[in-house]
Formats: C-alpha cells, sequence, structure tokens
C-alpha cells in the first residue's frame, strides 16, 4: 500500500521507499523511526523525522493497522432495547459521550458511535466481531443484560455503564443506583411524604435499583407498599404525554386532589417534565407536591424551580469506564466500579 503524498519541489515521496532512499537507510529502519522505535538511534531517527516533515510524509495508517492488527477505533454503542424512541440528543447520552470522546481522543483512538436496537440476539456479537474497533463501550444495559454477559464471557475489551450484580462477567461502571433511591425516598420522607410516587421505566435495571430504594427507604419510615409506579419511558414524545396522563388520572381519583404528596423520578429529564405539566394545572412544586429528580445534568441546576436530584459522577464514569476499557485491552483483568451517589438540594424538595 503507498502513501500517495507529494513531496516539495521536485521529489515525490509517495511510499516508505521513497523516504528510505532519501535518508540513505532501509525502508525497515524509517518505519521504525517514524514509530519512534529505539531501536534507531536518535540522531538517525532526527533526521528522518525532518525529512518526512519537510516533504509532508506521513504513515499510510490503513496499512500500519494491518500489521499491528489494531484499528485505532473503539466503539460507543447505545442499546435501546427497553425504549426505542429514545434519542441520541437525550441530555444524559450526550453528556456521558461527550467525556468518553474526550478520553479516548486524547489517548489517540478514534470513536465510532451505534444507536442500536436489538432485534436479534446477536446484535452484540456482529459489533464485536465486526474488525472494526479494538474495544467496545456500552452507554446502558439497557434490558440486554444476558446478551451482555454472553458476549462479555469471549470478548474481553467490553465495558457497560450501569449494574454491577453478584457473578457478573462483564465490567461495568455505575452509581449506587439503589443507595439513589434511598436518598431520594428519604428525603421526601423528611419533608413529610407519606404517599410517593416514582416515575420511570422499570424494565431497565438501573431504574429498578432506583425504584427499589425508594421503596426500602419507605419500609424503614414503616410506610407499607412501596411507592406508587408509574410507567414513564425517557423518549422525549411521549414522556410528556405519559406523565400528563398520569397526573390527570390521579387528579380524577381523587375528586381533583392529588392522592400522592411526592414525586421521585428515575431522571432529571423526568422530573422537569413532570414539573412543568403539574404547573400547567396549578399545582405548586415544592408546596404542594415536592419532586426529586436523578444524574444531575447541568439542565438540572438551570430549571426554574431548579431540580433536586442525586448525582451521579458522570465524567468521573466516564473516566472509570476508558480506564477499564484500556486496561483490558492491555490484557489485565480490570473489574467493575461503583460511585456514590449524592443528594443535591435545590428548590424543588
Amino acid at each position: 500500500m503507498t502513501d500517495n503524498i507529494m513531496g516539495g519541489g521536485d521529489r515525490r515521496v509517495r511510499t516508505i521507499a521513497d523516504l528510505a532512499q532519501m535518508a540513505g537507510v532501509s525502508p525497515g529502519t524509517v518505519s521504525r523511526a517514524l514509530a519512534g522505535k529505539s531501536l534507531v538511534n536518535s540522531e538517525t531517527r532526527a533526521r528522518i523525522q525532518a525529512l518526512a516533515d519537510q516533504y509532508g510524509f506521513r504513515p499510510n495508517q490503513m496499512a500500519s493497522r494491518l500489521r499491528t492488527r489494531r484499528t485505532g477505533v473503539i466503539g460507543i454503542v447505545v442499546p435501546l432495547g427497553h425504549d426505542r424512541r429514545q434519542h441520541l440528543s437525550d441530555p444524559f447520552f450526550m453528556s456521558m459521550l461527550g467525556y468518553l470522546a474526550d478520553a479516548l481522543t486524547e489517548n489517540g483512538y478514534d470513536v465510532m458511535l451505534s444507536r442500536v436496537i436489538p432485534d436479534a440476539a446477536d446484535w452484540l456479537d456482529r459489533v464485536v466481531d465486526s474488525g472494526m474497533v479494538d474495544g467496545v463501550l456500552l452507554i446502558g444495559q439497557s434490558n440486554q443484560y444476558d446478551a451482555i454477559e454472553r458476549v462479555a464471557s469471549r470478548y474481553r475489551p467490553l465495558v457497560a455503564w450501569g449494574v454491577n450484580l453478584p457473578g457478573q462477567v462483564h465490567a461495568a461502571v455505575g452509581t449506587d443506583n439503589a443507595k439513589g433511591g434511598y436518598l431520594a425516598g428519604r428525603r421526601l420522607i423528611e419533608r413529610g411524604c407519606r404517599r410517593i410516587a416514582f416515575l420511570g421505566d422499570i424494565g431497565a435495571p438501573e431504574i429498578r435499583q432506583r425504584h427499589d430504594g425508594v421503596a426500602r427507604a419507605m419500609a424503614d419510615a414503616g410506610l407499607e407498599g412501596g411507592p406508587v409506579q408509574l410507567a414513564t419511558h425517557l423518549a422525549s414524545e411521549v414522556m410528556e404525554q405519559e406523565i400528563a396522563a398520569h397526573i390527570d388520572a390521579l387528579l380524577e381519583q381523587g375528586g381533583g386532589v392529588l392522592p400522592i404528596d411526592g414525586i421521585a423520578a428515575a431522571s432529571d429529564m423526568i422530573a422537569m417534565t413532570t414539573v412543568r405539566a403539574l404547573a400547567d394545572r396549578a399545582i405548586a412544586v415544592p408546596e404542594t407536591l415536592p419532586v426529586i429528580g436523578y444524574d444531575d445534568l447541568p439542565l438540572a441546576a438551570q430549571a426554574v424551580p431548579r431540580i433536586t436530584t442525586i448525582r451521579q459522577d458522570i465524567a468521573a464514569g466516564a473516566r472509570a469506564m476508558v480506564d477499564a476499557l484500556f486496561a483490558r485491552i492491555g490484557g489485565s483483568d480490570a473489574g467493575s466500579v461503583v460511585l456514590d451517589p449524592e443528594l443535591v438540594l435545590r428548590e424543588t424538595a
């Protein structure tokens, strides 16, 4: 394979062989010098690099990748088995993607982004066996936990954002979601709430754990029955309609008075949408109904009123995912990381 680069003046430098002839060394020496190998003395390396710079020569990356069997690309995959209408423009995805891409590109890797609807059992097999990536980062486990476990048993450079369950094969980085849910439930109870609703889709393991944390806080406070479960998807085009329908049904059930007195939302976006729907019905937050979100996205602090939420450190989580992936690419056995959630008190609770 040639490099197809034209040098200055009347000389044409297309290949490593051309550069080697100009430098008076072998092509192998040029290749090692441009790769920074110590087998070539520093003076020769500097001379070869100077010639390469003078003639604008760059080694052919594809040829190099064929030799090393590395692509220089990491796949970032967003599986959407539990909510197929959710978009990559979702603020959580964009925040996580930004931090992951920064860490990868700073380490010399390119990124291949895929939004996957898991219509077939082998959706993840097709990604890891494509030959296009050196490793895979999953933003979320969706409802695909078993598929991820199966592939991870044979494919090591795979790290997911999500839950870490006992005996889990794949490496995962995520917040202690059950603890986060507990913090949200306890805060609502401290405000005097006794009939708490949980808005979210508990088909996803992370959200299920948040729900269960709220339920445990209620049980510890002697409140029987757990939270009222109001199924709410993360896709923006259906979220608002679902939340409005939930509130209207509750108002009808209570004869114009809400039969709940606090809301724990599975995400900041659900919390913000809920606050807006309540305002449309002249229901004051937090005076009548306190609301707590989850994530602590930048939007949560910019909303009016500002959203009380459970913070998960997305930046630290992204760094931990990339560190674990690079360790696994290098042959080490990097394990899972569980981050500690934090209650961030703002105006809605």
